[in-house]
């Protein structure tokens, strides 16, 4: 098994249970503790979890998100190839906004060298754009949202009233087919619902465990986006559903 899968099977781990030790993550992982050990070392010098004696233990609190440092860790090879294909759908010249979010800054690197109008809502999309060439980088009003990095308030709903983007890229904290798609704060959800508003097509983008969690504020319903692009650990009998009721999906 590859650090990156292990990295991500701790951190899945920590998101269930809270805590993780060294010999039980050494034997299912058939690796030995000086491999776990220092699995653990680098992920706590990204600020995702707490080492203590024999393993380590979440830094989430209990009714929150994942932190970003936590999420941009996690699925990183998914998050890849979803905004490499998330990417693919586009054409030069179109006008697009990229919501905030991990995959969504991954996202963002891979339009810095397109001749694209790029409206970003997150300080880490708009560092991933930044030195680009060729495409053209539009400002949003709003306030920065300390931990996430987020550009949200009532300054970026004024602004998206007056504009219209071809593409809204939509990120999200969950998304199923009863709930459909949520965020955990409330201010990112009503950017969020501010970008749907100004988008002729709105594409979603999400790792597939995201189908398999919900948060408190509701975005829209699932099949209210046009473009689902996620990877093949999604439900399967999730995307069914939403290719019958006419979403286009794309597992990359």
């Amino acid at each position: 098994m590859s650090a990156n899968a292990r990295h991500d099977a701790i951190l899945e781990a920590l998101n269930v249970h809270g805590r993780v030790d060294v010999t039980d993550v050494a034997s299912a992982f058939s690796v030995t503790e000086v491999t776990v050990r220092r699995d653990l070392d680098e992920l706590a010098r990204a600020g995702v979890l707490r080492r203590v004696r024999g393993g380590a233990v979440s830094v989430r609190m209990r009714g929150e998100g994942l932190p970003h440092a936590m999420r941009r860790l996690e699925h990183s090879a998914a998050k890849d190839r979803i905004a490499t294909a998330a990417a693919a759908l586009l054409v030069d010249g179109e006008a697009v906004c990229v919501d905030s979010g991990t995959t969504a800054a991954v996202l963002a690197g891979h339009l810095a060298e397109r001749r694209l109008t790029v409206m970003p809502f997150s300080i880490q999309a708009l560092t991933a754009l930044s030195g680009t060439s060729t495409a053209q980088i539009v400002l949003p009003g709003g306030s920065v949202h300390p931990d996430e990095g987020s550009i949200v308030g009532p300054l970026v709903e004024q602004t998206l009233r007056a504009l219209r983007f071809d593409t809204v890229f939509l990120s999200c904290c969950g998304a199923s087919i009863v709930d459909g798609v949520t965020a955990h704060d409330l201010e990112d959800a009503a950017a969020k619902q501010a970008m749907i508003g100004a988008g002729r097509r709105i594409v979603l983008i999400a790792e597939g465990a995201k189908f398999t969690r919900s948060a408190m504020s509701v975005v829209c319903s699932l099949r209210d986006v046009d473009v689902v692009v996620t990877d093949d650990t999604a439900p399967s009998e999730t995307l069914e559903a939403l290719r019958e009721s006419g979403v286009e999906v794309i597992v990359a």
